[in-house]
């Protein structure tokens, strides 16, 4: 169904924006982990984006993307007032979520964003949640104010040091588990090489690390196949059997290749859309 565009807010500019929609029964239903499938118009594709945040009272979500193809650059040209075709969610598994004391929510990039959601989920449930953060440098660094009013701990990692430790979000996620015995979980949402070293620094300190995966999807409701993962040597739909799996058991492998399978046709139809636009101003 249609759902109008209540606010937009350009976190990064030209790249990263925020939307809140107005969704009523999305926002009545959404849990942290859930995400929607979109189509900007009646001509273009459709989408998934994790959704950040959801307001029941009002009834609205709030999605972050980063523009990456036409799809991305379309809907950032839109703005508060305009309406996107069609909104479909909330879908996919919820995060799993119980007080079990110390939980430790690593985001890198848009990321960031869906693992707000989650870390919220968390401290509502009574957990102790530490963020831990990053980006190459602070003014590309999103959520941060969001995390600290309900995070005691909001750990920052930037690849230039202008904010936090300067390095990985990794190493400051090391120090962080040396320190505490007690850290039950590790969730992990970001870029798929970031997941991937997220888990490889978490596996010899015997926690569990879930990470959300990102994987190519084109209905969202398992018919297509298209959002396939290897999973513990089994196939598994990212869209109704995720998107949140054990990342000790993911092929982080072919996930990467499945990715980048189609970066060509994408950076295609994006410059030839920009090119349109351009022509057209």
């Amino acid at each position: 169904m249609p759902s109008k565009i209540l606010h937009k807010k350009e976190l990064i500019p030209g790249r990263t924006s925020l939307m809140v929609l107005d969704a009523p029964e999305i926002a009545a239903a959404a849990k942290p982990g859930n995400f929607v499938m979109l189509r900007v118009d009646e001509k273009g594709e459709r989408f998934p984006l994790t959704i950040a945040d959801t307001d029941k009272k009002n009834g609205t979500i709030s999605i972050v993307f980063l523009v990456m193809g036409k799809s991305t650059a379309v809907l950032n040209s839109m703005k508060a007032g305009d309406s996107i075709a069609d909104l479909c969610g909330p879908l996919g598994r919820a995060t799993h979520i119980e007080k079990v004391g110390t939980v430790v929510c690593v985001g890198g990039g848009t990321g960031i964003a869906a693992m707000h959601h989650i870390a919220k989920g968390h401290h509502e449930a009574g957990n102790h949640v530490v963020a831990v953060i990053g980006a190459r440098s602070a003014d590309l660094l999103l959520f941060r104010e969001e995390l600290q009013s309900f995070c005691p701990e909001v750990l920052i990692a930037t690849d230039d040091g202008s904010v936090g430790e300067k390095g990985l979000v990794t190493e400051v996620l090391a120090k962080r588990l040396t320190g505490d015995k007690n850290v039950k979980e590790v969730v992990a949402i970001g870029p798929v090489p970031m997941m991937n070293a997220v888990v490889k620094t978490v596996d010899p300190f015997g926690i569990k690390t879930t990470v959300s995966l990102n994987s190519m999807m084109v209905d969202g409701i398992g018919m297509c196949g298209a959002c396939r993962v290897s999973v513990g040597g089994k196939t598994r739909f990212t869209c109704v059997d995720g998107p949140e799996f054990d990342g000790s058991q993911v092929d982080f492998a072919e996930l990467t290749q499945r990715l980048a399978s189609l970066k060509a046709q994408e950076k295609t139809s994006y410059d030839q859309y920009t090119c349109r636009c351009q022509s057209h101003e």
